[in-house]
C-alpha cells in the first residue's frame, strides 16, 4: 500500500490484503473514522490502535471450527489476527505490527471474517 489508502473501495470484503510498503502510516483521524464506519458486525476499535470481535459458539467444537476458518482466511490473506479460543468462545483481535496500529488490512480481514457462515 502506498501512503494513499485504498479506504475510497466500496465492499471491504472484496478486496485483497496487500503488504504495507515501507513508511505506510497507520490510520488515525478522518480515515480511521470513515473506514470504521464502512465495517458491519460490532467490530471495536481499541486506543485507536487494534479491532476486536468476540464470537459466541454454543460448544468448544463449533468455536474451534470458526477458528480454523478464520485461520484459512487469515493465510489466504497473509495477515493474521491474534486469536483467542475458549469454550462457547472466539476473540479476534487484528493489528498490523509493521505500522504500529491500524491498516486497511485489518478491515479487510475483518469484513472477510463477517462472512463466514
Amino acid at each position: 500500500m502506498t501512503k494513499k489508502s485504498r479506504v475510497k473501495k466500496s465492499d471491504l470484503s472484496q478486496q485483497k490484503c496487500a503488504p504495507c510498503a515501507k513508511g505506510t502510516p497507520r490510520l488515525s483521524g478522518k480515515a480511521l473514522n470513515e473506514i470504521t464506519r464502512r465495517l458491519t458486525g460490532k467490530w471495536q476499535v481499541k486506543g485507536k490502535k487494534q479491532l476486536e470481535k468476540a464470537f459466541k459458539f454454543p460448544d468448544f467444537l463449533k468455536a474451534l471450527q470458526f477458528t480454523n476458518q478464520v485461520g484459512k482466511i487469515a493465510e489466504k490473506e497473509g495477515h493474521h489476527p491474534d486469536v483467542y479460543l475458549s469454550y462457547g468462545e472466539v476473540r479476534l483481535q487484528l493489528s498490523t505490527h509493521s505500522v504500529g496500529g491500524l491498516s486497511e488490512n485489518d478491515f479487510i480481514l475483518a469484513a472477510k471474517v463477517n462472512q463466514i457462515k
